[in-house]
């Protein structure tokens, strides 16, 4: 059933866990991530960003129409988001594509441009009814886009927020976009004290390459809102590989793309358990 970005993220951060936001690339991920959803019991989002618009000839309309149809036949709530947005054509199709919430990307821009730009698309977005979230501090791992190792601010991003009027904050503490390891290290002294500065949800972006006692311990600290892509990439293209190696002459996609999209869905939902109460499976 397709759910408000805003009420997903507000009852996650309700029961002190976070909801999990996994990026769609194909029809297979948007299945993959409703069919893990479903399989843990848990609300999920499924999220576009403009890069994968962009590898769909630049129509946002047919992978947010299949995203839809998906989310509408799920047995959990699903949201629809729009992520990493920083084209204004773009931002203008979210809401008659059937999109709750957007993730305005100004984070190049220096601060005092970021600050206007963000107010500006905030006002647009509000009147469309668009929840919306920006980023602050620059994640890294963007292709030299974000400053790797940069880190957002408490003090400057209670001002931002407060500037802006945005409803969710991405901020950079220690994740990295891209990670096909698992070995980030998270601040979490940081991620308290962003927790404590600002009113709105924290977002944490580049999560694939935090380890599951990472994430738990960021949920628990006040992350509420977890994006993670590479992850399901990983498996869909491991398996993929595995399966042709053993099959060489195996031509029929079906056969290979639906052990991808099982592979994507374990995956959704293993992370989903960790995120629900920052408490990981035994």
């Amino acid at each position: 059933m397709l759910a408000p970005t805003g009420e997903l993220v507000a009852a996650a951060r309700n029961e002190r866990g976070a909801v999990g936001a996994f990026n769609v690339i194909t029809i297979e991920h948007a299945e993959a991530i409703v069919a893990g959803a479903e399989a843990a019991g848990l609300p999920v989002i499924l999220q576009v960003s403009e890069n994968a618009v962009r590898f769909h000839h630049g129509r946002l309309a047919p992978i947010a129409a299949a995203a839809r149809s998906i989310a509408d036949a799920a047995d959990v709530p699903v949201a629809l988001h729009l992520d990493h947005v920083e084209s204004d054509e773009l931002l203008a199709q979210a809401a008659s594509n059937g999109f709750g919430s957007v993730m305005y990307d100004a984070s190049r821009l220096p601060y005092a441009e970021n600050v206007a730009a963000t107010a500006a698309v905030v006002a647009r977005c509000r009147a469309a009814g668009l929840w919306v979230e920006s980023e602050l501090g620059e994640i890294g791992g963007k292709g030299g886009a974000h400053a790797k190792g940069a880190r957002t601010d408490p003090d400057e991003a209670r001002e931002y927020v407060a500037a802006t009027g945005v409803d969710a904050l991405a901020v950079a503490v220690g994740s990295s976009h891209a990670m096909i390891t698992r070995s980030a290290k998270l601040d979490h002294d940081l991620i308290a004290r962003l927790a404590a500065a600002v009113p709105v949800p924290l977002v944490l972006h580049g999560s694939s390459g935090v380890p599951d006692e990472e994430l738990s311990e960021a949920v628990r600290g006040g992350m509420a809102k977890i994006n993670i892509g590479t992850a399901l990439n990983t498996a869909f293209t491991g398996t993929v590989r595995s399966a042709l190696g053993d099959q060489p002459d195996l031509v029929d996609p079906r056969r290979y793309l639906a052990s991808a999209r099982t592979a994507m869905a374990s995956t959704v939902e293993a992370a989903l358990r960790v995120l629900k109460s920052g408490v990981i499976p035994a």
